[in-house]
């Protein structure tokens, strides 16, 4: 192989498929044929323009990849071993999993977990572990399932689906939020116990509210986090992981000094490589989720990306966009 195919951001809007060289690995580094990536919020944002994620021109997008290693310069990984990457700055600041080749630092690496397929890394990605890197964080800061539900907003989303199985293996009740009507009754059979509109849940407007929460995993931000947090359970957790609605926060200190509830920050991207390592296998083994393939809502291939990021910052889609490196199109 000499070139390989790849989608890059020459800048925001102008989104190219180009064949580019390939590079000869520098010591610590290693190449990888790529089978599978997908589509998560953070990768629409960048190949929609809507929101300032590359931090460089031109550059390959995707922030998830799968594979098997074609040519080592680090003695961790072998040839013909199947492998993935999630965050550590690909897809922002250097070539991402959206080509048939990665050349990246071993540093980065994953070697497939026993029990999980290439395939199935890649319908869990990077929402699959934000999911598993909340939980842990919460559970690491004493969250226990007699503190009460686990309240999950964007519950319809990659990271919503996914935390309502993870969580509920854990052994918690769970309750998800989601403006989706007409998705109740996937979330029923993902394991959610209840599913709240955000209007019925009458959250209220004072700073310490009635405890209703154990906790919360939380894709929305703004108004939305604050009035979760004036509702949570005495030294309950609630894991900020997205800003679906807003980057802003506006709420008090009562929460904090008055219930010692924690809020707590999930950073897939820069999570240190023990922790990382762990849960990936905690993926495939204690919190491994139930309905993975029902998760998938449409696979495509690299030309389809661009349409399917529109859709998905558009909300019509749910679940999860899993990208198919070898396929030429689109199913859904």
């Amino acid at each position: 192989m000499t070139t390989f195919q790849s989608l890059r951001v020459h800048s925001p809007g102008d989104i190219r498929l180009e064949n580019l060289p390939v590079q000869k690995l520098e010591p610590g580094q290693v190449s990888i044929e790529l089978h599978y990536s997908s589509v998560n919020y953070k990768d629409a944002l960048a190949i929609t323009g809507r929101g300032k994620i590359l931090k460089q021109f031109p550059l390959v997008a995707g922030i998830d990849a799968a594979g098997i290693i074609l040519e080592s310069a680090d003695s961790r990984f072998k040839v013909g071993q199947e492998v993935l990457v999630t965050g550590c700055g690909i897809g922002e600041s250097i070539n991402g999993g959206y080509a048939r080749l990665l050349q990246v630092h071993a540093d980065y690496v994953v070697a497939r977990p026993k029990g999980l397929s290439l395939r199935e890394t890649m319908i869990l990605g990077t929402a699959g572990f934000t999911a598993a890197l909340a939980l842990t964080r919460m559970l690491k800061n004493g969250q226990t399932q007699d503190l009460g539900p686990i309240l999950i907003t964007g519950a319809s989303g990659g990271v919503g689906s996914f935390a309502i199985q993870i969580f509920k293996k854990a052994g918690f009740e769970v309750h998800a939020v989601t403006g989706k009507k007409d998705l109740t009754d996937y979330l029923i059979n993902l394991g959610a116990d209840k599913v709240f509109a955000p209007e019925s849940l009458n959250l209220g407007a004072r700073p310490l509210e009635s405890a209703r929460f154990g906790g919360a995993v939380d894709n929305v931000g703004g108004e939305m986090l604050a009035k979760i947090i004036a509702h949570t359970q005495l030294w309950g957790n609630v894991a900020s992981i997205g800003l679906a609605a807003s980057h802003e926060l506006h709420t008090t200190v009562m929460p904090f000094i008055l219930r010692g509830v924690s809020l707590l920050g999930a950073s897939s991207n820069n999570c240190p490589m023990q922790m990382r390592n762990d849960i990936w296998n905690d993926l495939a083994t204690n919190w491994r989720p139930k309905h993975l393939e029902q998760i998938v809502t449409r696979t495509v291939g690299l030309k389809d990306i661009p349409l399917a990021s529109a859709d998905l910052i558009d909300r019509k889609i749910h679940g999860r966009i899993l990208v198919d490196l070898r396929s030429g199109g689109s199913t859904k």
